[in-house]
């Protein structure tokens, strides 16, 4: 093992032996190197008269550029924009970022979380995350309506084993009590068990109750404290994106951050759809915990195995993505540009709520719960989802997405309010066709 690996693991080992052991063998081995980025961060310091180290090409005294490029960068450098980008991502987007979780979650103030690590997306960070935390023949419990790409990441790369809970109780509330059985059961084979909780909800467009997440909080730190060593992931893509009275204004991330030792938090989230920009790529993962001594140290630890995970992945997230978001968030405007597209999304599922209202779909489909996100789902009553699926694009022109047997997923984020209607009158039609 690396001498670097070794150092850092001991950190965190004498700080919380329980993260260690949580660790997959990569992570374990995870550092970050000091080789020719650390000898050339020392060179951008000192070598004032000649810099012959780092694999950029310069001219003139300054980074070279095409410029049929920045022609199009309007108001951004080349050092900005075209540069190398760290491994951690830029400084200024990392302090902006945790300064903004904070502000998101008011149950944080007080608890030391770790500066956010720039990831090419949320997609990457929660391959990065599987990287260094999950291990082959480990356990990731999801509900059973999910996100397909956590089975690619955690089952197809990491051989990891899928387990399930059902999310809805049969009165329509998030059946916690499935979730902390199924905790326990894999605990009695496990020593380590992975939760990944994603709300809003993909695909159901569900987030919690205020009163679910403090029952959830609750359950998760009680079997932190009876032994099991927890790993709980936040995916909070969608975060912000709540419509109702009553839903979770905050992250359950928020909720459970530093509460025992066995419990781990981490956050992932991202610019991506929080900020409308999809094709950016420009997610975070963030960590929280409980340890003896100084967490700052424990936290820059854990961020150095992130980032050698990131630099022996991809390297480093787009610079010029990142500087997009810098700029965009330190923009006067920002604050009222977001709660305008958030009224344009939540009068689309207003809307949605509204229509679905009508006793005339009763006999074709149930509506699956929803108060938030990009989402919502039915579910079919009488015909197949993927046969719905179909005729509705080949014969209608509409496109849904189809999931297992009864399930279809309208995403009304990309739906003009004023053709929800429409959609769902189509969709009724169909179930009739087919019947």
């Amino acid at each position: 093992m690396n001498v670097i690996a070794q150092e850092l693991n001991k950190i965190i080992e004498n700080a919380n032996s329980h993260l260690m052991s949580m660790l997959s063998d990569i992570g374990k081995n995870l550092f970050f190197p000091k080789g020719i980025l650390t000898q050339s961060a020392e060179a951008k310091e000192k070598a004032h008269r000649l810099n012959a180290t780092i694999g950029m090409a310069k001219e003139g005294g300054g980074t070279m550029v095409l410029p049929s490029v920045m022609k199009h960068l309007s108001g951004l450098t080349p050092e900005e924009s075209v540069t190398y980008a760290p491994s951690f991502g830029i400084p200024e987007l990392r302090k902006i970022w945790r300064k903004a979780i904070y502000e998101k979650n008011p149950s944080l103030a007080g608890a030391a979380i770790s500066l956010p690590i720039v990831t090419n997306g949320i997609t990457h960070g929660i391959s990065v995350f599987a990287d260094v935390w999950v291990d082959p023949e480990d356990v990731v419990i999801l509900p059973d309506m999910m996100w397909g790409n956590y089975s690619m990441i955690f089952s197809v790369r990491k051989k990891a084993r899928l387990s399930h809970y059902k999310i809805f109780t049969d009165k329509g509330g998030y059946n916690i009590a499935a979730l902390e059985q199924q905790i326990q059961k894999e605990a009695k084979t496990h020593k380590k068990v992975v939760v990944l909780l994603n709300f809003p909800h993909n695909p159901t467009g569900y987030s919690l109750l205020e009163h679910e997440a403090d029952q959830m909080a609750e359950v998760l730190i009680d079997l932190a404290k009876s032994g099991v060593n927890l790993i709980v992931v936040a995916d909070d893509a969608y975060f912000g994106l709540f419509y109702e009275k009553g839903v979770l204004q905050e992250s359950i991330f928020a909720r459970i951050c530093g509460k025992h030792p066995r419990l781990l938090a981490v956050k992932l989230d991202g610019a991506t759809k929080e900020n409308y920009v999809w094709g950016l790529r420009v997610g975070f993962l963030t960590y929280g915990c409980q340890v003896n001594g100084d967490a700052a140290a424990v936290y820059d630890a854990l961020e150095r195995k992130t980032a050698g995970c990131i630099r022996g992945n991809i390297s480093n997230a787009s610079h010029l993505s990142q500087q997009l978001v810098v700029q965009s968030m330190k923009d006067a405007a920002y604050p009222a540009e977001k709660q305008n597209k958030y009224q344009v999304l939540e009068a689309r599922a207003r809307k949605v709520r509204q229509v679905l209202a009508d006793p005339k779909y009763a006999s074709a489909w149930d509506v699956y719960p929803f108060n938030s996100g990009y989402f919502m789902c039915i579910r079919l009553k009488s015909v197949n989802a993927e046969k719905l699926r179909v005729h509705l694009l080949d014969h209608y022109g509409v496109g849904l997405i189809s999931l297992g047997e009864t399930d279809l997923r309208v995403a009304f984020s990309c739906l003009e309010e004023a053709d929800v209607q429409e959609l769902f009158d189509t969709v009724l039609q169909g179930v009739k066709d087919l019947s």
